[in-house]
């Protein structure tokens, strides 16, 4: 089979104007609650999302990172801040997200702004990791060549053994960053490819959200 005929009809649900809050989090937050709720294979992630930086000289550069927690004014995601996407953020934060949830025919795509979360969430984010976990943000100079398969291996013994049981340190270079929404878009697959796609727009004068009904 040819790459043309693969298709699937989406058939799911349906969104309409009425179901839609005032805020667009809050129908994000019913979305991910729904999905978190439902029974999914082992291997799916439900905070798994798109995560896309750019600058003047590298372009736009897509990668996937974990939503590691939601409120009121956005996403927050933790990584190196030496990494690629710390340096395009650094140039530029305008930023994209975007989930897709094949379960239920869904997609939501985001485009808002990146800050670095205070140290203390940092902390605390990085306190809650596994051990492992804080170990390789410590060794790993993420999106540097490294030379050697083994070395990344070898430096995490080494530093393991050197603190012995004692707590690790964050890396100063290591923490989050907030997405802070000004665009949502909803997306709802229907059959025939006629699907419901919703935009909210923040005025961020007013802070106030308009919502536009986009053809599919």
């Amino acid at each position: 089979m040819t790459i043309h005929h693969l298709r699937r009809n989406y058939t799911f649900g349906s969104l309409s104007r009425s179901d839609l809050p005032v805020e667009p989090m809050q129908l994000f937050k019913d979305w991910f609650a729904q999905l978190h709720a439902s029974e999914l294979p082992d291997w799916f992630e439900v905070n798994a999302m798109t995560l896309s930086t750019s600058n003047l000289a590298a372009g736009v550069s897509s990668r996937i990172v974990l939503l590691k927690h939601l409120d009121e004014d956005g996403f927050l995601f933790f990584t190196n801040y030496d990494s690629s996407k710390g340096h395009q953020i650094a140039i530029d934060p305008h930023v994209a997200i975007h989930f897709y949830w094949p379960i239920f025919d869904r997609q939501v795509r985001i485009e808002g702004r990146a800050t670095k979360t205070s140290a203390e969430i940092s902390n605390n984010y990085f306190e809650s990791r596994p051990r492992t976990s804080q170990l390789g943000a410590v060794v790993s100079p993420q999106s540097e060549i490294i030379s050697d398969d083994a070395q990344l291996a070898r430096d995490m013994d080494e530093l393991d053994k050197k603190v012995g049981g004692q707590s690790i340190p964050r890396p100063e270079n290591w923490g989050g960053y907030k997405v802070t929404p000004l665009m949502m878009e909803f997306w709802q697959g229907k059959p025939s490819r006629l699907h419901d796609r919703f935009r909210y727009q923040l005025n961020e004068p007013t802070g106030v959200w308009t919502i536009d009904r986009l053809a599919p």
